[in-house]
């Protein structure tokens, strides 16, 4: 597959070319979920089983206009009821695939990790597209590890590389970023990022290049990284940025979304079916293109292992 360098358009246009998916929706009555599913299922990319509160959405699909007919919606009281009924789905083989709807990440990933764990490392990925950049950023973690040590963040570093790869970048390149570009002893995430480094050089993070530590700006650009005399192959031209934590990584998406007019896509990865995973004030393109990339990973990733 080409991929048109920059844009978000060939993951959804991917995706098209496969079968849909049947995909469960965990707390689905609220205007923004219910619109971008509908989009999904309208691109031709899912077939959605609704989980939640069956008043509340059939109320909230009255007000949007759409028509549910002929749809499953399984009633569940709360949100842990709704995130169990979702796994054991998944169980049963009735979906491919889980989205978050209005539920906190933390209520739905308890059940994820409960019943739907594999050996991989779960962790979360965005995928940003901006008009300043030339190619697509992968962003990791901004939603499941807290404060991941050295070794949990090359798990993760290797889960985005799997990702970006399933997309045809052939050989990614990684940052893992740091408030400096220097190890400081003092700032234990350039300790982490200098290892982790040498360890993508003696094979330990597959099919990728990574250095570190760079600042943000270092990373994204060759003229910042050559104004501070950084030699690197990845500034300048990096795919997937690693942030530090949590906080970091989350910090960073919503700037990029928010302030940098940046089309977002989120996932979550090392789980038994791709978890479509976005902020709840996300829009629907957002809900829309990370269906498309629950489909690409199901025929892509889980129908090849």
């Amino acid at each position: 597959m080409n991929t048109p360098v920059g844009k978000m358009q060939f993951i959804l246009d991917a995706a098209k070319k496969y079968p849909r998916i049947p995909v469960a929706i965990v707390d689905a009555g609220e205007p923004h979920i219910l619109k971008g599913i509908m989009e999904s299922e309208r691109a031709g990319l899912v077939d959605p089983i609704f989980i939640g509160q069956t008043s509340r959405i059939h109320a909230v699909a009255k007000q949007l206009s759409i028509n549910l007919e002929g749809r499953q919606i399984i009633q569940a009281n709360s949100d842990a009821e709704s995130s169990e009924v979702a796994v054991d789905l998944v169980g049963q083989e009735k979906v491919c695939a889980l989205a978050k709807g209005w539920i906190h990440t933390d209520t739905l990933m308890h059940a994820v990790l409960g019943k739907l764990r594999t050996a991989q490392r779960i962790s979360h990925v965005f995928i940003a597209e901006l008009p300043t950049y030339h190619k697509l950023l992968f962003i990791t973690d901004a939603a499941i590890n807290i404060n991941p040590d050295m070794m949990t963040k090359a798990a993760i570093v290797q889960n985005a590389v799997d990702l970006a790869r399933m997309l045809d970048v052939e050989l990614p390149k990684v940052a893992a970023l740091s408030a400096v570009e220097v190890v400081k002893p003092a700032i234990p995430s350039t300790v982490d990022a200098a290892c982790l480094s040498v360890m993508s050089k003696r094979g330990q993070i597959e099919n990728a290049v990574v250095d570190g530590p760079l600042a943000f700006d270092n990373a994204i650009s060759c003229d910042a990284a050559q104004t501070k005399k950084i030699s690197s192959e990845v500034a300048g031209d990096v795919d997937i940025l690693l942030a530090p934590d949590i906080d970091a990584a989350n910090i960073l998406s919503k700037d990029l979304e928010y302030l940098a007019g940046a089309t977002m896509a989120g996932i979550v990865v090392g789980a038994r079916v791709p978890v479509i995973l976005t902020s709840r004030s996300d829009p629907a393109e957002a809900r829309l293109l990370s269906a498309a990339l629950a489909v690409l990973m199901h025929y892509r990733w889980f129908a090849t292992t």
